[in-house]
């Protein structure tokens, strides 16, 4: 399991949640909505530190992670994070885990 991002996504997490070197940012499954393999939830996103991370990645000294409480809803996937545009919104993709 991995976690990438655009960077245009990288761009849209540090100028407009503001995240910094001393924030990291925390994806998480939340109820309602959809992705591109769940129904009825969708992917969240919080502003944090971890306490138990799954995964993790640093970029541009920020940490994006996700918490191993969170492992039913990423489980075989890797997380890929892009940005719309024209929604001025991120775009989460989940990709069949390589093994």
């Amino acid at each position: 399991m991995k976690i990438e991002l655009t960077p245009a996504a990288i761009e849209w997490f540090e100028n407009e949640v503001g995240v910094s070197p001393e924030s990291g940012v925390r994806f998480l499954g939340k109820v309602y909505g959809k992705t591109n393999v769940h129904e009825g939830f969708s992917v969240g996103m919080a502003v944090g530190q971890p306490e138990d991370a799954l995964v993790k990645e640093e970029i541009n000294g920020v940490l994006y992670f996700i918490e191993k409480n969170d492992e039913w809803f990423f489980s075989g996937y890797d997380l890929q994070v892009d940005f719309n545009v024209e929604k001025d919104e991120p775009i989460y993709t989940f990709v069949d885990q390589e093994d």
